[in-house]
């Protein structure tokens, strides 16, 4: 996800113990953070400080960075970490020759940011509503979320918006795209945040921030994270088919049911609370329906996880802080990749047909481009 203002992992940070839930929802990003320099120079006084984070942060990012070949010479730098780069290295090489993803110098570079998450993300929606508020930033457009370099400062807006009556999260991001924005600069670098998980969730991470370079629409967070979510789920599964071990692929696939599970449970609930919200019953019953509904979803995640999942308990932190931004923020990224999905299938599983048909509906107004996806067949 990009990362105008600095996604899901859904409920922790997308580090090594981050739990799933916050890796799945928001990989989203901080596309902001390479147009600060330029946006701040014709937004209002209010806005500079945050702006002015927002370059900094991102300068001292691209300033810790160097070209992988030289950590990988570094007698200094681990045995472990070596594979991991050369793994990301071998992934970066597979976006461009087979999955037709921006050949650019982006992910060839690494930087150790010393801290568990590249960027914060504040979200926050109504009481009673899923609806998330949105931020506007001049060039780049609006998103539903505000990112910060620094936890404390993201806090400290989660609790200004409580104190307004807003139900407000905030959640970490282990990575962001600038678009291709500072490509010029050294590009998107590798970073510790991200780079000691599975080579299926590092695969993940890189095509769907490569994706963002790819097709970005403005002020439609929704189209866009739903794309990237789609060649983030094809990619890797190509990925796996040629290069993953059988053991490989069988943690995969378990990952991909537990997160299966997880949307129908999660999406199902946004769909009942959103019926809720919409109805015309009066406050005080709102409230008590909402009050079952998210019960009633936290009991059926506690019989998945004991069951079927055989105790794997990744998404108990984000079930146990479910509300309405950490669902709405569900709706964004999810609802049109299965439409993503299948126009690729109908575009021949060929890339370069399916990005430029995704374009092609990327150009229409927003309300029928989400038609249109919803109707592929």
């Amino acid at each position: 996800m990009p990362l105008l203002p600095a996604r899901a992992a859904l409920a922790a940070a997308r580090s090594r113990a981050a739990p799933e839930a916050i890796r799945l929802a928001l990989r989203p990003v901080a596309r902001w953070a390479a147009a600060a320099v330029v946006v701040a120079a014709v937004a209002g006084c209010s806005e500079l400080s945050y702006y002015g984070q927002a370059a900094a942060g991102h300068a001292d990012l691209l300033a810790r960075a160097r070209p992988v070949s030289a950590w990988l010479a570094d007698p200094d730098t681990s045995a472990a970490l070596k594979q991991q780069l050369q793994a990301a290295q071998q992934l970066r090489e597979f976006s461009v020759h087979e999955l037709g993803l921006p050949d650019n110098s982006s992910y060839r570079r690494y930087a150790d940011l010393q801290r568990p998450a590249a960027v914060w993300n504040v979200v926050a929606a109504p009481e009673l509503s899923l609806t998330l508020k949105t931020w506007c930033f001049p060039v780049l457009g609006c998103v539903s979320y505000r990112g910060y370099f620094d936890r404390a400062a993201a806090d400290a807006l989660a609790a200004q918006l409580r104190a307004e009556g807003w139900e407000a999260g905030v959640y970490p991001v282990p990575a962001y795209s600038t678009l291709g924005f500072s490509n010029w600069l050294g590009g998107d670098p590798l970073l510790n945040t991200f780079v000691g998980g599975s080579e299926a969730e590092l695969a993940r991470l890189m095509f769907h921030e490569l994706a963002h370079q790819q097709l970005y629409v403005a002020d439609d967070t929704l189209f866009n994270e739903s794309f990237a979510t789609a060649v983030e789920r094809i990619g890797t599964e190509c990925w796996l088919a040629e290069h993953g071990s059988p053991a490989a692929r069988d943690a995969y696939r378990a990952a991909q049911q537990r997160r299966q599970d997880f949307r129908e449970l999660t999406l199902r609930t946004r769909a009942a609370l959103d019926a809720v919200y919409r109805s015309g019953a009066d406050d005080q019953a709102k409230r008590a329906a909402k009050a079952a509904l998210m019960a009633q979803m936290r009991a059926e995640y506690r019989q998945m996880r004991d069951g079927r999942w055989g105790g794997w308990a990744g998404w108990d932190a984000w079930f146990a802080a479910a509300d309405n931004a950490t669902l709405g923020v569900l709706g964004a990224y999810l609802e049109l990749a299965g439409g993503f999905e299948r126009l690729y299938r109908q575009q021949g599983g060929d890339f370069g047909r399916f990005y430029a048909e995704a374009a092609r509906i990327g150009e229409l107004p927003k309300a029928q481009r989400h038609a249109t996806l919803r109707a592929v067949e």
